[in-house]
């Protein structure tokens, strides 16, 4: 960078773009990085204590839904510190999946764990209970240079023969490891994690049995 362009940027400039350099890999003389593909990792057996049995015995888990910035496979993530309202994208390493589709995976086999028979949108009809997922957050975030954290907040809705039986706001938030995309990665595959267990302790209580409400 041009020193006299440097010398009138104001510090939080100077800091976005420092960051930008380090962790989006932008262009180099020594040519481009090796590119990076991420997913959540094998889904390992479930931990039977934190997250109980789900009271269903078979249920209908929808394909989490988003908006357009979920269902592509680059990795976004902010500097809270300099412009929060600014996605940025790694330039080098991407998800292998949507997180849409990551997601949706990971949430089908944790439900399967718990011990509800995980039927397809095709399978509606024979009226098993039905739980939709709607991804509000999905967002690897810089509190500073060497801070970040990865967090998932889902919106859940169970319904029972097309009544809206109860819904529920998940929402979990893991420390990143390391201050670059493979950081950001582990940590929201944690909260990802997470977010399984609570939804599935909800599960267990059987919200059907309870007073309708609904939870933003």
């Amino acid at each position: 960078m041009n020193q006299s362009i440097a010398n009138h940027l104001p510090r939080r400039a100077l800091l976005a773009l420092a960051a930008c350099a380090a962790l989006a890999g932008c262009a180099s003389s020594k040519g481009p990085a090796t590119n990076a593909i991420y997913d959540f990792g094998p889904a390992a057996a479930a931990s039977p204590a934190p997250a109980g049995r789900a009271n269903l015995a078979a249920a209908v888990v929808t394909d989490v839904t988003g908006n357009a910035a979920y269902d592509s496979e680059r990795m976004f993530y902010r500097l809270n510190y300099a412009d929060p309202l600014q996605a940025r994208a790694y330039a080098n390493s991407r998800w292998n999946a949507t997180p849409l589709q990551l997601l949706t995976q990971r949430f089908k086999t944790r439900v399967a764990q718990s011990g509800v028979k995980v039927l397809s949108t095709t399978d509606a009809s024979t009226g098993v209970p039905l739980l939709r997922i709607d991804l509000d957050d999905f967002t690897h975030s810089f509190d500073s240079t060497a801070s970040s954290y990865g967090e998932v907040a889902v919106r859940v809705s169970l319904f029972d023969k097309h009544t809206l039986v109860d819904q529920r706001t998940f929402r979990h938030k893991v420390g990143a490891q390391s201050a670059d995309a493979a950081g950001g990665a582990r940590a929201l595959a944690q909260a990802a994690d997470a977010v399984a267990s609570e939804m599935i302790a909800w599960l267990a209580s059987d919200p059907r049995t309870a007073p309708t409400t609904r939870k933003q």
